[in-house]
C-alpha cells in the first residue's frame, strides 16, 4: 500500500509546476499563441473592467445624438438610438465571455465523462454512447442549435443551453479514442489487480490524462462558440435588447451599412478579433502539446 509523505506531495506538485512552465514557453516560443494570447486577455480585460471603462451607458438611448460618426466623445460612434457603439462593445464583451465560459464547463466535462466511460467499458456501453454521439454529429452545430432555441424561446440562457448540447459531442470522440488506448496500459492492468474500481480507475488514471487534449479542443473550439453565440444573435435568438450582445448588434446596424459603416463593422471586427484570438490560442497550445509529447 502506498503511504502519503509530503516529499511525495511536493515532488508531485514540483513535477507539474515544472510541465506547465514548459507549455507557458512553448506557448510564448510561438508569435501566433502569443499573438492568441493577447487578445483573448484583451479580451477578458475588457469584460472585468467594462463598467471602469464604458464612458456611457450601453443601454441608454440618446436620440439626439444617433448615427453619430466615430471621433469625439463617441469613439466607436452612435447607434441608430444614440447609443454609445464603444460602451456597447466593452459590455458585449461580458456576454460574449460569459457564453464562452459557460459553455465551456457544461461541454467538456460532460463529453470527457461520456468519452472515457465508453472508451474504459467497450462493449455495449460504447455501442450505445457513441450511437448517441453520431446522432448529433450527423447535424450541423449551427442548424441544431438554430432548431433547439426555436423550440424552447428566445433568450441568453436558452442560446447557452443550445450550443452546449450540439458541442459535446467532439470532446466525448476525443477522450473515447484516449481511453481506448490507456485501458490497454500496464499501469491500467496494475490498478486492477490491486483492486481499484472501475469509477477510480477513471476518475484517478485515465480522466487526468485526457484532460489535456479535451482542453486543447476546447481551445479551438471557443472561436466556434463565439461565432455560433454571434450567429444566434443576429438572427435574434440569442440575447434580447437593450442587451449589448454582438452578433444583435451587427443585426442591428445591417441596414445602415452603407452609410453609417461603424455601426454594424465594429461589432463584427470584435467578433473577428476573439475567434481569431482564441483560434491562435488553440493552435499555440496544440502546437505546444505535439511538440513535448514526440509519440503523438
Amino acid at each position: 500500500m502506498t503511504v502519503w509523505t509530503p516529499e511525495i506531495s511536493i515532488s508531485g506538485l514540483a513535477a507539474r509546476l515544472e510541465r506547465m512552465s514548459s507549455l507557458l514557453r512553448a506557448v510564448a516560443a510561438n508569435p501566433p499563441a502569443l499573438a492568441g494570447v493577447i487578445l483573448v486577455s484583451l479580451l477578458v480585460v475588457m469584460a472585468a473592467l467594462a463598467p471602469l471603462l464604458a464612458p456611457f451607458d450601453p443601454t441608454a438611448q440618446d436620440l439626439a445624438n444617433r448615427l453619430l460618426p466615430p471621433g469625439g466623445a463617441h469613439l466607436f460612434g452612435t447607434d441608430e438610438l444614440g447609443r454609445d457603439v464603444a460602451s456597447r462593445i466593452l459590455f458585449g464583451a461580458r456576454i460574449t465571455l460569459r457564453m464562452v465560459l459557460l459553455v465551456s464547463v457544461i461541454v467538456a466535462p460532460l463529453g470527457l465523462l461520456i468519452g472515457i466511460t465508453a472508451g474504459y467499458f467497450g462493449g455495449w456501453v460504447e455501442q450505445a454512447l457513441m450511437r448517441v454521439t453520431d446522432v448529433f454529429l450527423a447535424f450541423p452545430k449551427l442548424i441544431l442549435a438554430l432548431a433547439l432555441v426555436s423550440a424552447i424561446g428566445p433568450s441568453l440562457e436558452n442560446a447557452i443551453f443550445a450550443i452546449a448540447a450540439t458541442s459535446w459531442p467532439a470532446y466525448a470522440r476525443v477522450a473515447r479514442a484516449e481511453s481506448v488506448l490507456l485501458r490497454r496500459a500496464d499501469f491500467i492492468a496494475a490498478a486492477r489487480l490491486l483492486g481499484a474500481s472501475p469509477w477510480r480507475i477513471l476518475s484517478l488514471h485515465i480522466a487526468p490524462l485526457c484532460v489535456s487534449s479535451v482542453l486543447v479542443r476546447l481551445t479551438l473550439d471557443m472561436a466556434g462558440i463565439v461565432l455560433t453565440a454571434a450567429g444566434l444573435g443576429f438572427l435574434g435568438l440569442g440575447a434580447q435588447p437593450p442587451l449589448p450582445e454582438w452578433g444583435a448588434m451587427m443585426a442591428a446596424g445591417r441596414q445602415y451599412l452603407t452609410d453609417q459603416w461603424w455601426v454594424a463593422a465594429v461589432p463584427g471586427g470584435a467578433i473577428l478579433l476573439a475567434s481569431l484570438g482564441f483560434n491562435l490560442l488553440g493552435d499555440g497550445l496544440r502546437d505546444a502539446m505535439d511538440s513535448r509529447d514526440p509519440g503523438r
